[in-house]
């Protein structure tokens, strides 16, 4: 009697042909998938670093806001911004009181 679980020289060639077939498209999603991983990762790092620069021009708006705000240790003046605010409120209501006596 033949042993019918043994295969034809064609089955094995079709056998081995399928396995490299399912191998290659193994390899293919592997590769999918880590140029996946690696789009996120660098997309990751671009907003990490607008983030991180987004910081940085937020700290240097600061130093510049509060430079113009606060008078130097040494210095006792009035500070620009200051009087560039009482100038404007003056200014306002000197407007005001003209339009308010000439009517």
């Amino acid at each position: 009697m033949a042993d019918r679980s043994s295969l034809t020289d064609e089955e094995r060639e079709e056998l081995e042909a399928l396995r490299a077939e399912k191998a290659a498209r193994e390899q293919s999603e592997r590769d999918a998938a880590e140029r996946a991983e690696l789009e996120r990762l660098r997309q990751r790092r671009a907003a990490s670093e607008a983030e991180r620069q987004a910081q940085l021009r937020d700290e240097r708006a600061r130093e510049r806001g509060r430079a113009l705000m606060e008078p130097d240790e040494d210095d006792l003046r009035m500070p620009t911004g200051q009087k560039v605010v009482i100038l404007a409120v003056v200014g306002l209501a000197a407007v005001w009181l003209a339009v308010t006596l000439l009517g």
